[in-house]
């Protein structure tokens, strides 16, 4: 039997959050829509609060070492997985400091190609300082992955500046053939990932996106484009099975990730990169259902400073495009507040780039929850401690 329970809450409410603290591994369950570095120094902090909080992440990075490796080996993304799970990592002495520092290292980014090989070659042999430090049986289940990756990589892949936890990651798909979901999770493990974390889909696909004017942006590494005199506003986003050229492709999410958005007792849609990090997650099909079906809490952070991405934008055109989004596959003549209840603001509107009305958001359904959530100290960001107690309060 399910009940519908309503109360007030005091924001923020410090004897929840006292709680919480005193017991993180039965606080609640946040699902957060989301990826790249914008959460990083929040996930610090939430860790002390709940060792269940659940992050669905883009698997789309086109930039970077994570193309090198997307382009060699045909998979998903790993940087922004392995970026989520080391934000989560416990770094008190309960954890696995040797291999946190191992997954947190990278290859030098000025050595030669001999050099670099042979320093893969010493750790997988278990000779680099880095791997030594590992007890067992942590230490043989790296190297094995290590060695995987290696006898899988092609001629003249370029290891300059690569991420070590990457590697392992890549390592551990190519031995479970292909599939992330075994890896991610021994990952979490082996450096004590507070939370759960798991790519939105599975499939190796490319982000494009659509400017008003019909130019199209390939990849998710181009969308900040520099210079708005010369980028148009985004129009639209969509997913393609081609790297080079549009090829449009509708994919669903799996079962266990709508088990996880059903399972959320609060559901945050994050401050970062709008589309390329927030709403690229929620492209799939089945999200947007698997959201109106949890009757959960559900809150919007807009980015404060400014997003390249966001260029022509207000905060309520932002809120109209996720709602769109979320409601892509369900048609618009579902409720507004089916998929978002809450907006948190700072409570100085010059914290935001873009023209701000809260009277406009109220008059959307909205709950606007204005806070001091921009410090001295944090700006223009989110102080992400301030943040938590507001987003904590509302579970």
């Amino acid at each position: 039997m399910r009940v519908t329970i309503t109360r007030s809450r005091e924001m923020p409410d410090p004897v929840l959050l006292a709680r919480y603290r005193r017991a993180p591994e039965l606080g609640p369950r946040i699902l957060f829509f989301s990826g790249g570095s914008a959460l990083r120094r929040l996930c610090g902090r939430l860790i002390e609060y709940t060792h269940n909080s659940i992050h669905l992440i883009t698997p789309f990075d086109s930039g970077g070492s994570s193309a090198a490796l997307r382009d060699a080996f045909g998979i998903i993304a790993v940087g922004d997985i392995r970026n989520r799970i080391m934000a989560l990592a416990d770094l008190s002495v309960t954890g696995n400091p040797a291999v946190y520092r191992l997954f947190s290292s990278r290859l030098p980014a000025d050595a030669d190609e001999e050099e670099l090989l042979r320093q893969l070659d010493d750790m997988i042999k278990g000779k680099d300082l880095l791997v030594r430090e590992i007890p067992h049986p942590l230490r043989k289940i790296i190297r094995n992955h290590l060695r995987f990756f290696w006898e899988a990589m092609p001629e003249g892949l370029d290891l300059r500046g690569a991420s070590l936890g990457n590697l392992v990651l890549v390592g551990g798909m190519l031995n479970n053939r292909q599939h992330p979901d075994p890896v991610i999770f021994l990952f979490s493990k082996l450096v004590e990932a507070r939370g759960v974390v798991r790519p939105v889909v599975n499939r190796d696909l490319t982000l494009f996106a659509e400017e008003e004017g019909g130019a199209l942006l390939i990849g998710q590494h181009n969308f900040a484009r520099s210079g708005e005199g010369e980028a148009a506003p985004i129009k639209r986003i969509c997913l393609s099975r081609n790297r080079e050229w549009l090829d449009p492709v509708d994919v669903e999410i799996r079962n266990k990730v709508r088990s996880l958005i059903l399972q959320a007792e609060l559901i945050c849609y994050p401050m970062g990169s709008f589309y390329s990090s927030l709403l690229a997650c929620l492209l799939p099909r089945g999200v947007g259902r698997a959201v109106m079906d949890n009757d959960c809490p559900k809150v919007y952070i807009p980015n404060t400073g400014r997003d390249p991405e966001q260029r022509g934008m207000t905060v309520g055109d932002s809120v109209r495009a996720l709602l769109s989004f979320l409601k892509r596959d369900l048609g618009n003549h579902q409720p507004d507040r089916a998929f978002l209840d809450f907006v948190i603001l700072d409570r100085r509107p010059d914290s935001y780039s873009m023209p701000l009305d809260p009277d406009e958001l109220r008059g959307m359904g909205l709950e606007v929850l204005v806070g001091d959530l921009v410090t001295e100290e944090s700006r223009p960001h989110l102080d992400e401690g301030r943040l938590l107690e507001m987003l904590l309060s509302l579970t």
